[in-house]
Formats: C-alpha cells, structure tokens, sequence
C-alpha cells in the first residue's frame, strides 16, 4: 500500500522480488562514496540478509491514477474509494532498508538501518528526513527501543543528518589494513 510521505513522493513497502533493485540501490549509495572501487560484493550482502524480517521501502514521485504503478490497483482498498491512489512509478528515487540488531549492552533487539538513500536529483528536499522520521515511527510501533545505523566519517551530508535527528554516536567502529609483507 503506498501512503504520502511528502507532498510530491510516496512511500511503498518493498518486496522480496525487488532483490535486484535493491541491490543496485546499494551498488550506487557506495559507489558515491567511493567510485573507483568495486562493489559487486553486495550482491552477498543481500542475499544473506534481505528477507521478510528486513523490511525494505521506496520512494517515488507521487503520479496520477492509471495502469501500471506500484502494484496497487487492484487492491480492494481502490474499489472502497472514489479518490484516486497516488503511485509511486517504477523508477523509485530514493530507498530505505532496515533489518534487526542486538544492543550489546542491554541485549535488546532493535532496528538497523541498512541503507538509506536518495539519488542525487532530488536530494536536499527532505526526503532523507522524512524517512528517518518514518522508520522511527515504525520502530516505536514494533517496540524498539533504540535505532542503529553505520554511516562513514566521509559521509558528511549523512553525518549532518543523523545529527541533526539527534543521532549520537555509541562506538567507532575501527580498522587496521593489514599486509601480508612484514
């Protein structure tokens, strides 16, 4: 079912047929960042965590009622309404992943996000907000009592954001690159 997120976009809940749409949503939210690196490793990524436990969402221009769409119309929820149901059309313009974690030091399961992440044309309209602030409704519905997420230390715009929606950070997450030379 889509709802409006924004005036102009709506949301949609993904689904388990989308994998290969996600996973090109993932491919390019790291690609920005780094570009010159490869990363058809992601494919792993969601095959080993994309499920129905995971729920996945997009964003599309809000459209006018037709065929096509975002695979509403032939919901009963249409027939119920004189109103048309907006659409998100089939090229979604931003995406939001969200799986499960364990806080490691209460021990209680709360959301993670995977991936947020908007394409640069319709950046900086409160998109990104936007869906931060509908995750964390959906979170509090399921009983969360925290959201999680890793974003890179280049990531400024992210980093801007999350703190901005009074994210704090908990841990560094550290690495040494290791050489086989010695």
């Amino acid at each position: 079912m889509s709802e409006q997120l924004l005036p102009g976009y709506i949301i949609r809940r993904g689904s388990l047929l989308e994998r290969s749409l996600l996973l090109k949503f993932m491919q390019q939210t790291y690609q920005d960042l780094f570009p010159n690196e490869d990363f058809s490793h992601l494919e792993q990524t969601v095959k080993q965590y994309f499920s129905s436990d995971t729920p996945l969402w997009w964003v599309g221009e809000e459209g006018e009622q037709g065929s096509g769409g975002a695979g509403e119309q032939g919901s009963n929820k249409e027939s119920l309404s004189s109103a048309p149901l907006p659409l998100c059309p089939s090229a979604p313009i931003a995406c939001l992943w969200v799986g499960n974690a364990i806080d490691q030091v209460h021990g209680n399961r709360h959301a993670h996000i995977f991936i947020l992440y908007v394409v640069p044309e319709h950046r900086r309209r409160g998109i990104g907000t936007a869906l931060m602030r509908y995750v964390e409704n959906w979170a509090i519905q399921r009983g969360d009592r925290q959201i999680g997420l890793q974003v890179f230390q280049s990531n400024k715009p992210a980093l801007n954001l999350y703190n901005q929606l009074g994210y704090q950070t908990q841990s560094l997450w550290m690495v040494k690159f290791l050489s086989a030379e010695k």
